[in-house]
Parts: C-alpha cells; structure tokens; sequence
C-alpha cells in the first residue's frame, strides 16, 4: 500500500506538471517527493568524462546520463579541495560560514582522530530531508570530521548530521593508505621524526663525550633521556606509516569499525553492495543517498578487471571502473523500478589533481580548456566540475546549460522538492537550480559567485545577464616551474605567502570569450574595465558583510592528531579488526 501510495502521489504530481494544471512547476513538483540519487566523483577532472569532451576516456554510463538529462558546464564548486568543498555542498553554504576552512595551510582534515569536523549547529540537506520523511543514506567517504572529546562521541558524524546510515571511511582514501611515494603525510612526518632523532642523538653523543673527557659536567641523567628520546624518535619513523593506515584508513557501519584497516581490493564490491541493498530497502521510498565515491582519489585502488584496460594509465583505469560503478547503481535502479522517480546528480567535489605526478606518469585528473587544477582557489580548472542532473519524464533530456550553478545550489534545490524549507535563520548562498533545469527560467539566480582558498578570498565571478560572465583574480598561486600551469613539487598550490602574487589592479576575464583564462584584460582593450572593477568590488564588499566570525575548525588545534580521539576497534594503540565478510 505504501508503495502504491507513493507512486500514485508521484504520477499525479507529474501529470499535473505536465498539463499545465498549475500555476508553478517547481512549487508543484516539490509535493511529489522523488527520491534522490547524489553520485560526488573525488578528485575527477571536467575534461576526464566523455560527454564534456574526452574522446579517449570511456565513460559511457555517465555520458548516457548526460544524454537522458541536462548538463550543466559553468558548474561551480566552493572550494577546490575535499573537506569545505563538501561542507558547502550539504549545507549550501560557503565553508568561510561555517568555519571548514584554515588561515595557516591546513587545508582539509589531516586526520580521523583530530577534533575539527562540520560544526553541530550547521544544517544539512539531509537533517531536512530526515525531518520531512525522507529515508537518508550515505555511502562512500566523509571527510568532514567524526570526534570532539573522546574517541566514541561521534559529534561530526553523518549520523549526527541527518544521515540514517552511514557506511563507508570516515575520512579520506589516501596515497598514504597503500604507502605510496605519492604521500599527504607520511613523508613529511618521516622526514621531520628522522631530522629531531639526529639532533637528540647528536645531542646525546655529544653528553656522553663530555663526560668520558670531563670537558662538560654533567651527569647521566640527560645522556640517558636524549638517548631514550632518539631511540623512540627512531622507532616512530618506522612506524609512522603503519600508525596512519590503522588510524585513517578504516571502514565504518554507522558508529561500528567493521574493517581496520580497510582491504582495499573489497572495497569497491562492498561499496556496490551497500548501495544496491540500500535502494532495495527503501525503494518504496522517498530515500535520499548521497554517493561518495572513493575514485578517483589516489592510490587509485582499481579492481583487476580494470587494471590496463584504459589509455591513461592507473588514472584512466581508476576512471573507467567508477563509471562502471554508475552503471551497476543505475542498473540496481532499473531493476527496482525507481529510475522514474529517481532524480541522479553527478559532479565531482573539486578539479583534478595536476601536482598527482612521478616522473613522466600522470596521476591526476584532466581539467580539460582550463587552466589550473586541485588546489587552486580561484582558476577555472581547479573549481569547474562536472553537473549532471536526469529525471526522466521531467527534465528535458539532452539540454545543456552554460549559465553559473554551483555545488551549493543542491542544497535549496533537494530541500524544496522533498517539501521542505530553505533555514531562515542563516545565510545560504545556493539558489534552487530547478527552474532552471526545467526551463522555466533563462538565467542562474546567481549575480556574483565567490571564490576561497582556505579563508582568503582569491576571485570572484560576475554574471552580467545577457552580456557575459567576467572573473576578477585578486590573488593567483605562484606557478613553479614558472609557466608550467601548477606547483609541481607540493601537493597543491599556497593559499598566501611568498608563494603567491596579489594584483593591484586584479586580472580581468571574460569568461564568456575565454573560458581558459589566457587574454587578461586591461583599460586599454576593455573599455568597461574600470566598471566592471567597481561593481565586482562593490558585490565582495557586501558579501563580506554578510561573514559573522566564526572558529575555524580546520587551524592547528582542530587538526591535529589527538590519540584519545582516535576510533579503534581494539585496545589503542591494537587497531586491527574485520567484523564483516566482503563478497568473494
């Protein structure tokens, strides 16, 4: 009855759309409650997918979606790396809001058991969507935080932020995960333990001379501290690699460790298995789940059947595999007869990684005609993602979109078609994106977008409607080599510092006639640039404005490792389990 229920409500919501029997299409289609499908990509670069342009790539499943939905190419993400990109996207606002962001370069959460996440009093397009009936889900990576105080409070996990069920890593997949030479951490801590050990052993040596010679009077107290000392810095350089596996690298079920640490070549069939048996228990509906994927993140864990079969590497196999994952979820929907009521969004959190590089070997995604990628605040390539929105027999199938959108306009747009209602109580910076996909309306809500690196505000865009789209660059990352479009040699590129010029006066595009960001424009060849300067001043200093202080959870002190806070199957430091059987 259920069932037949639902479906009856949807059809004759439709219908009433459909033939014009009322006044609003969206305020309508808002009492038909579909179900929702979010698909987020990690680290996908716009130009690695087939239907935006990539002939060598094969991915026919997202393509296919494009084709039966509408694609959107000036799709924007907040942040152009993981943690506030999708701090944004749930709460529908930028991460300076909210506090997902950092002053001193600690850019995403560095680690499970360190005490910054999406603060408690921020709302979620899941906590809406729960309270209006809606069955929520999230499978995949987190990345936005699980502990405040002790190692099981779970204060900034999915469950505490509207999802019914979570499973998946409460952090990130990282290089660091399968002790790749491409390394977030481990490197660098290995380096900084082995450099203090020489120092105290050094130290240590230079007592114990001292006192056999008499020349330095002391006794073997210190000798035998600095000693110690050395020795346990030693250690800690061995181990540190195996220490970050245990402590990040982990699967979970809701607020139980069911693998630590994880096994990576089970994981893309427990991830397939978790969405298919979700869809199959609330298929009656409506449902929301939120689909994280793992790809395209390194160390690329690509399952055998995959392994070779592409023309881009590891890269491209990692790719090819994660649209095949679409093709499974989109098959599990047809077979539970839900794509009809099933509204899918396809987008990746940020542009692709260009720095993801050994020697001739690229490990990072394509931005395609844009310039600049992961980590870059304000360039087209590391911000400009995939968007693809498919509900058929509602959406136009095939339409292609070239207005501004951004990540943060999901969180409006999902609220009003489950029925519920926008916060008042707080800024949110998305606009409802169904209009626009409908049809009914030509132009993006959006006047002005604004473009963060961690706290600082590199660039904005300016949509002057039925002109064109300019881009003022306040702030741009120092290319290293110079010239070479990235920061080879760092992870990503600096937010500020020496590492980064400012413009006085900023660089000037037209995004509409130049998308890639080549010809900077001057008072001499745009004869509205001193305009066009002011207005988009005037548009920074009003959104400034609207910023209240907030404290910022991703700063030294929130993203440290803390091991009271570390989640452990075991006795700490034995974190070591697997209490779920993966498919054979």
């Amino acid at each position: 009855m259920l069932h037949l229920h639902h479906s009856w409500s949807w059809l004759a919501g439709m219908l009433s759309v459909l033939l014009g029997l009322v006044p609003s299409a969206s305020s309508n289609i808002s009492t038909s409650r579909p179900n929702i499908l979010l698909l987020m990509a990690d680290d996908l670069g716009i130009g690695d997918i087939g239907c935006y342009g990539n002939n060598t790539m094969r991915t026919p499943n997202i393509d296919r979606l494009a084709e039966d939905g509408v694609k959107l190419t000036q799709h924007i993400s907040a942040a152009s790396l993981c943690t506030p990109s999708r701090a944004a996207f749930l709460t529908g606002r930028y991460p300076v809001r909210s506090g997902m962001v950092s002053s001193i370069g600690y850019r995403v959460l560095q680690w499970t058991g360190a005490s910054g996440g999406l603060p408690t009093n921020e709302t979620t397009f899941a906590k809406i969507l729960k309270e209006k009936g809606y069955a929520t889900g999230l499978i995949g990576k987190w990345h936005l935080g699980l502990n405040c105080e002790s190692a099981s409070d779970h204060c900034h996990h999915p469950l505490h932020h509207g999802f019914d069920h979570f499973y998946g890593m409460p952090f990130s997949l990282m290089g660091d995960c399968a002790h790749w030479e491409l390394s977030e951490k481990r490197v660098n801590l290995e380096q900084k333990l082995n450099f203090l050990f020489q120092v105290l052993a050094l130290v240590a040596l230079t007592l114990v001379a001292g006192k056999l010679t008499h020349l330095i009077p002391v006794s073997w107290t210190p000798v035998i501290w600095s000693a110690l000392w050395a020795v346990l810095l030693l250690a800690g350089s061995y181990f540190v690699g195996a220490l970050i596996v245990h402590a990040d690298c982990l699967l979970m079920r809701n607020h139980t460790i069911t693998e630590q640490p994880m096994r990576f070549q089970k994981t893309t069939p427990l991830i397939l298995r978790e969405v298919a048996s979700f869809l199959k228990r609330n298929k009656h509906g409506p449902f929301l789940l939120f689909v994280s994927f793992l790809h395209v993140h390194i160390p690329l864990i690509t399952m055998e059947t995959f392994l070779g079969k592409s023309l881009h590497g590891l890269y491209g196999d990692n790719v090819e595999e994660m649209d095949w994952m679409v093709g499974q979820i989109l098959d599990t929907l047809d077979m539970e007869g839900l794509t009809n009521s099933t509204l899918i969004y396809f987008t990746s959190d940020h542009g692709g990684s260009l720095e993801n590089q050994l020697g001739r070997t690229q490990y990072g995604g394509w931005n395609g005609i844009y310039k600049g990628g992961k980590g870059m605040g304000g360039w087209e390539g590391g911000i400009r993602v995939p968007g693809i929105f498919r509900w058929p027999g509602v959406l136009p199938a095939g339409q292609v979109i070239g207005e501004p959108t951004s990540l943060m306009d999901v969180f409006p747009t999902v609220v009003q078609l489950a029925g519920g209602e926008v916060p008042q109580d707080r800024v949110i910076d998305g606009q409802d994106l169904l209009p626009l996909l409908l049809g009914t309306a030509q132009h993006s809500d959006h006047e002005f977008l604004m473009h963060y690196c961690e706290g600082f505000l590199h660039a904005a865009r300016w949509h002057q409607r039925d002109r064109t789209t300019w881009k003022v660059h306040f702030v741009t990352p120092v290319f290293q080599p110079e010239g070479a479009g990235a920061c080879y040699g760092r992870k990503v590129c600096p937010c500020f510092g020496e590492k980064v010029l400012h413009h006085d006066p900023p660089l000037l595009f037209d995004l509409s006639r130049d998308p890639s960001e080549t010809h900077v424009l001057t008072p001499a060849s745009e004869p509205v640039f001193y305009q066009v300067m002011e207005r988009v001043q005037r548009a920074v200093r009003e959104h400034q404005r609207t910023l209240s202080p907030v404290p910022l959870q991703l700063d030294r002190l929130g993203n440290i490792w803390r091991p009271w806070l570390q989640p452990c199957c075991g006795p700490f430091p034995l974190c070591w389990c697997l209490r779920e059987d993966g498919p054979q």
